[in-house]
């Protein structure tokens, strides 16, 4: 599991150190590199085992809805093989650079089965809606449980 926050920078080629503690756990067995993700406003790094476990989920929804056409594809273009090199980075493409926002400062977050990669100023936004919403947000996933 994932966790923290670390705020890192990322070099003008898209290198990016991933936080030591992180390492481990993201390279697993180092058979299948693991796989960068555009999410909405940020990217999400899976370990190849818990990444083959969503595609496995989306390539078993409805190739006929178009809903689930449009989220196979967001995510299908939207990802690529990751490797962390010897220096312990990831090389984040361009395309992806751009969909996330992301320049120089990032902030590198751990939660739980991902790391998330965010601008700095996605992810306050982020937390502050979060943080003002979260009774709500509580209650409605206390909700989902009960169902």
């Amino acid at each position: 599991m994932f966790r923290g926050r670390h705020d890192h920078t990322m070099d003008v080629k898209g290198r990016l150190s991933i936080p030591r503690v992180f390492r481990g756990e993201l390279v697993g067995d180092g058979e299948s590199p693991p796989m960068l993700v555009n999410e909405k406003d940020h990217l999400a790094l899976f370990p190849a085992n818990v990444w083959s476990a969503e595609e496995q989920r989306l390539m078993e929804m409805s190739s006929l809805d178009p809903d689930a056409q449009r989220l196979r594809r967001f995510y299908a273009t939207g990802s690529v093989p990751c490797p962390v090199d010897s220096q312990g980075r990831i090389l984040v493409p361009g395309f992806l650079r751009d969909h996330a926002g992301l320049e120089k400062n990032v902030i590198v977050a751990g939660v739980l089965e991902r790391i998330e990669i965010w601008s700095p100023s996605r992810f306050e936004q982020g937390q502050t809606t979060t943080v003002h919403g979260l009774e709500d947000i509580k209650r409605s996933i206390n909700q989902g449980v009960r169902s």
